[in-house]
């Protein structure tokens, strides 16, 4: 007992110290792990080879959940609307990445069923590090990404007819040479010994058939009647039994326990309860997927690194490199370009965690020779070990490299002309200038992002790429004959450095801008910008309608409260951006500021008590006239200031 807590102790300390660590210096969480399990295992000893294998079997169980979860999240639908890229790039990678490898390695004189099954191990990448490194630089909505993503998807379906490959390619020279045993006491519980090759692998099948069906149709009713008793624990536990109970049925059949439950989570992606699963697992995956990295460091058998440097270093940098390779190919056919195209291509250059499951489930039915073994696991190992170099590589070459691009390109050549020009095409500027088109008003769009104008163009929407800050271009795109001047570009101080600029050299323009908040939209009033607009005020003033409406306010009764918001905010701005110029150079707003803002608030609580309706016929269909003075009680709070054209939030 003391040695278990001793060990779980060694491992976590090395997590809490390492991944913080490595995420401080930008190394990410899995290069934390990874570095944490070398340390305490080949470095300092302070656990062993054999006691990183048998815990790396509970820790496999962070990559069961992951890909439990990775399941959940992929509705069939989903599946069907991405059928072109899975197949395509998903498909092409892994066949022809397989085909590559498994050449090879025929050429380096292994038996072709052998180097089938090193083709099928190495073409696979790693899920987990990609997936979560995303995550943490905030990739996922990129194209790189999302195509990556396809492609990951694809080698975690594709995994299932592997296993069941793999038996097929059985070495009659080995299975000779050793029986099939397993190497921890639970493999002697199998529903596959003895079954020849084709009847193991229609048992697979039967296995998954029974996962998809018992998921569709039993597991609702189970957690129906589970959520049912307002039991938290006994939902968290009905969770982890289902991730284990298919785990030991694919165990069972000798099939990878991740591949079950990926399936099962699949099924349930379209459950009620899928939400609640996902929260009652996460911190397991978490952790346990942590823990799974810490014994791959912990694993890396030095001695053979030092024995065979040359040899593994030469595998490891040619399977990342052949691997780069064709995804670069792939992403070059599929239009994936420029940054987006290397960071699918440097994201996915390394081998996986189901190099793993496959290294052991093909030793286990002899396709892989034993003094092979430990040198794939290192290869596999040290590629991911190379990942997060690869995405530091894309961050400190890559990208700078096409961000240099951009500023280096030559402004497009102007040849339209009309009465407004928009500087700025993000999602501000696009409803403007959709409005002002969609009534027949000519603008001149200038964009500094050569993807959002392509974004743009494949929606027939013209613009032109370009600073806007540049007076050589407002000149190109006709600023003398504008009338109307439209900011939406990002930054602070680019917006008021444009609008300076606009007012001081054509002040017959009426300059229309965009504001960051209260702050900038009086800096920008002050600069001489003739309409300021929050970009959050009036889509939260409709978002709080909708919210007093959901509070069961009569919509009428909602409409008139966001009425007299609205127009107390009007009434006070001037006052507001009085005092806001009286403050410091070291103040944000000012006390006289500060003091008249206190009292507009308490001002405007008060008239939200107010009724309009008083004195009406309070009946759907009844109409009375307005009470005496009815409109003398609209006009204005004389201490409130004139409205202007301006807005704040």
């Amino acid at each position: 007992m003391t040695g278990l807590l001793l060990e779980v102790f060694i491992y976590l300390a090395a997590a809490v110290i390492a991944v913080p660590l490595a995420k401080r210096f930008g190394l990410g969480s899995v290069l934390g792990y990874l570095v944490a399990g070398v340390i305490i295992g080949p470095v300092l000893g302070l656990v062993g080879s054999q006691e990183s294998v048998t815990i790396q079997h509970y820790a496999e169980f962070g990559v069961v959940m992951m890909l439990f979860l990775v399941g959940l999240e992929l509705e069939p639908a989903m599946l069907w609307r991405m059928r072109s890229r899975l197949l395509g790039l998903g498909g092409l990678q892994v066949s022809i990445s397989a085909g590559l490898f498994a050449a090879i390695a025929w050429q380096f004189g292994l038996d072709w069923r052998t180097a089938v099954a090193v083709g099928l191990l190495l073409s696979l990448s790693s899920t987990a590090i990609v997936l979560q490194t995303f995550q943490e630089k905030g990739l996922n909505k990129s194209e790189g990404a999302r195509s990556a993503f396809s492609v990951l998807l694809f080698q975690d379906i594709a995994v299932i007819p592997m296993l069941a490959l793999i038996p097929l390619l059985a070495i009659p020279e080995l299975m000779s040479g050793a029986a099939l045993a397993a190497d921890d006491g639970h493999h002697d519980m199998s529903l596959v010994a003895g079954l020849s090759g084709w009847m193991h692998a229609a048992v697979i099948l039967l296995s998954i058939a029974a996962v998809v069906v018992a998921g569709h149709f039993l597991t609702r009713p189970l957690f129906g009647f589970i959520a049912s008793t307002g039991l938290r624990e006994a939902f968290t536990a009905a969770a982890l039994m289902l991730v284990i109970g298919i785990a030991l049925l694919m165990n069972l059949v000798g099939l990878s326990p991740a591949l079950g439950t990926f399936l099962a989570g699949v099924v349930l992606a379209n459950s009620e309860f899928r939400h609640e699963l996902e929260s009652d697992i996460e911190p397991f995956k978490g952790l346990l997927l942590g823990l799974f990295f810490i014994t791959v460091g912990a694993g890396v058998q030095f001695a053979l690194l030092v024995d065979e440097v040359g040899l593994v270093i030469s595998l490891t940098l040619g399977v990342i490199v052949l691997k780069a390779a064709v995804l670069f190919v792939l992403a070059l056919v599929f239009g994936v370009r420029r940054a987006d195209g290397w960071l699918f291509t440097l994201s996915l250059a390394q081998a996986g965690e189901f190099g793993f499951v496959l290294i052991s489930y093909a030793s286990q039915t002899k396709v892989l020779p034993d003094d092979l073994v430990p040198v794939l696991l290192l290869v596999v190992a040290l590629s991911m070990f190379l990942t997060p170099l690869l995405f530091i590589a894309f961050d400190r070459l890559v990208l700078p490299r096409y961000a240099s691009n951009t500023e280096d390109r030559e402004s497009d050549k102007i040849d339209d002309r009309g009465p407004v020009i928009i500087a700025g095409s993000g999602r501000f500027g696009q409803i403007v200038n959709r409005m002002l088109r969609a009534n027949q008003v000519p603008t001149v769009v200038l964009e500094r992002s050569p993807e959002q104008i392509d974004n743009m163009r494949e929606v027939n929407i013209k613009s032109y790429f370009g600073d806007a800050t540049r007076p050589d271009l407002l000149l190109a795109a006709g600023i003398e004959e504008a009338s109307l001047f439209v900011i939406a570009i990002d930054g602070e101080e680019q917006t008021l450095a444009l609008t300076k600029h606009l007012k001081h050299a054509h002040p017959q323009l009426k300059v229309l801008a965009r504001a960051y908040d209260r702050g900038h939209l009086y800096a920008l009033r002050e600069a001489g910008a003739d309409w300021v607009v929050s970009e959050t005020y009036h889509s939260a003033l409709q978002l709080g309608q909708q919210a007093l409406r959901a509070l069961d306010y009569h919509p009428f009764r909602a409409h008139n409260l966001t009425a007299a918001f609205d127009e107390a905010e009007s009434k006070g701005r001037d006052a507001l951006y009085e005092q806001w110029l009286k403050k410091d150079e070291d103040e944000n707003f000012g006390r006289g500021f500060q003091s008249l803002y206190i009292e507009l608030e308490e001002a405007l609580h008060g008239l939200m008590l107010y009724d309009r309706d008083d004195g009406h016929s309070r009946s759907e269909r009844g109409w009375t006239p307005p009470p005496k003075d009815y409109a003398a009680s609209l006009v204005a709070d004389p201490g409130l200031g004139k409205a202007d054209g301006s807005d704040t939030d």
